[in-house]
């Protein structure tokens, strides 16, 4: 899930999608777990991501691993940290702020060669533009990232987020 993505071909391909740039970045490497600084941008404003988070990448069995996610305060004073070969080194796990019931489990499938799964049922508590709780259905392939995040309303109708599918992040070669 390291490196750089973009989904500029589905922008081309369908004006309904935006091109954004994914970045994900190893951090804390000395630490046994697995953890990753995220930030998302709009193509035209890579300085301003709209979204930053921590991913903490657990094994839960053979097939299947758990990705919580945290948010952190001051956010927007570390846009561009994945550039950094030390990606929020000055923060530690206990300056993070689990975003409850957000976790994303992935299972492995050797039969379609990628990882797939989702947030568990309305867990994931949002108030962005009128949403009551967040979905997230993500696939992950060798050099691919397809993310659907989507939010809902307390009448379940979605208020936010892609309507005809995930946005498809191709991996930079």
């Amino acid at each position: 899930m390291q490196g750089h993505f973009d989904s500029e071909q589905q922008s081309i391909a369908d004006k309904e999608f935006y091109n954004i740039h994914l970045n994900m970045a190893a951090m804390w490497t000395a630490d046994p777990e697995h953890w990753l600084y995220v930030e998302q941008a709009a193509a035209t404003h890579l300085d301003e991501p709209y979204r930053q988070r921590v991913y903490q990448v657990t094994q839960v069995s053979d097939t299947e691993f758990a990705s919580k996610v945290y948010g952190f305060n001051n956010d927007k004073h570390y846009a561009g940290a994945y550039k950094s070969t030390n990606p929020l080194g000055e923060l530690t796990p206990k300056d993070l702020i689990e975003r409850q019931g957000c976790t994303v489990y992935l299972t492995w499938s050797a039969q379609q060669q990628h990882f797939a799964g989702s947030t568990k049922d309305k867990q994931c508590l949002s108030q962005l533009r009128g949403a009551s709780y967040a979905t997230s259905e993500v696939v992950v392939t060798k050099d691919k990232i397809v993310s659907w995040d989507r939010g809902f309303d307390s009448n379940d109708q979605q208020v936010w987020g892609a309507v005809k599918g995930g946005y498809e992040f191709i991996k930079a070669q």
